[in-house]
């Protein structure tokens, strides 16, 4: 009866023994097989980069990645609102996140939502100051919510500062222009559609720029 007993509890070993083998085989293949939202986002695959940051979210709602990665890939796609409300979303748990704030603004650009935005994209500049990875784009961005609101002077400070922080955007040397001329700055206008087209010389919105104030200039 001993030995039988000694026996029993060796299987009983052995079978807990090969239980927590296959668990953590388990846990291993899905661990490998779990996608990365990350490398989803920037292959293009924003929906399914939505998905795996949503069920992160769910499993771990502190997880700040996942609001910004998600926020990133809602933006990409489109989805402007849901943008917004996920960013606003993840501010709650990090509030002066500074890519959530970028993105925040972004979205809120994309709605029409002109004074959240801008105050946004000040918030962010003032987080990142001239460091900041996006800090280029948000001048730029700036530059158009002040071309929508006629606000030509400020869209020029924009854009001038967007162009010194990145020369080598010919669009947004075109935007400066245009931001020139509609102030009547003609002549600094001709320089910026003309730097854009030593950048791009087929930008059509900077020849027909230049073009038009070379008209008014003679």
């Amino acid at each position: 009866m001993k030995t039988d007993q000694t026996g029993r509890g060796m299987d009983d070993m052995k079978k807990k023994f090969l239980a927590v083998c296959l668990g953590l085989m388990l846990c291993s293949l899905l661990a490998a097989q779990k996608k990365d939202a990350l490398v989803l986002y920037r292959n293009g695959k924003y929906e399914e980069a939505s998905t795996v940051c949503q069920q992160e979210i769910k499993e771990n709602p502190d997880n700040v990645d996942s609001y910004v990665v998600l926020c990133w890939a809602l933006v990409a796609n489109r989805q402007y609102s849901e943008a917004s409300y996920w960013s606003s979303k993840g501010r709650e748990v990090s509030k002066y996140d500074s890519r959530l704030v970028e993105v925040q603004a972004e979205a809120e650009y994309y709605l029409g939502k002109n004074n959240e935005s801008l105050a946004h994209f000040q918030e962010y500049i003032s987080l990142v100051g001239a460091s900041g990875s996006r800090i280029g784009e948000t001048y730029s961005f700036m530059g158009e919510i002040y071309i929508r609101e006629e606000k030509y002077n400020h869209a020029d400070i924009s854009f001038s500062q967007a162009v010194r922080m990145d020369p080598l955007r010919d669009l947004w040397w075109s935007r400066l222009g245009y931001a020139r001329e509609m102030a009547g700055e003609y002549v600094s206008a001709a320089n910026a559609y003309e730097k854009a087209l030593e950048l791009n010389p087929s930008q059509e919105a900077a020849k027909s720029g230049k073009l038009r104030v070379t008209q008014l200039l003679q």
